[in-house]
């Protein structure tokens, strides 16, 4: 029975689950540099590579900029959060 809990805890906590789950919901993904990218997740691949769609940055919660699709490079990547 706790092998049960155990595998269920673990795949919970993977995080590619959570992207499958969120591929073309609207998520928020900050950057390193604090920028914070708001759009539809598009596609997102095993180096944290992420492409949105219907795109608007923010600096300190200010709209920046609108853009229609976005490639953000992983390593740049702190965080990715479904919105």
């Amino acid at each position: 029975m706790s092998e049960s809990i155990a595998t269920t805890s673990s795949a919970n906590s993977d995080p590619s689950v959570f992207l499958a789950e969120i591929q073309g919901e609207e998520v928020i993904v900050k950057l390193r540099s604090g920028i914070e990218y708001h759009g539809l997740l598009q596609s997102i691949d095993g180096y944290m590579n992420i492409v949105l769609e219907n795109t608007q940055e923010y600096s300190q919660h200010e709209l920046i900029r609108k853009y229609g699709d976005v490639f953000i490079r992983g390593n740049n990547v702190m965080y990715i959060s479904a919105a």
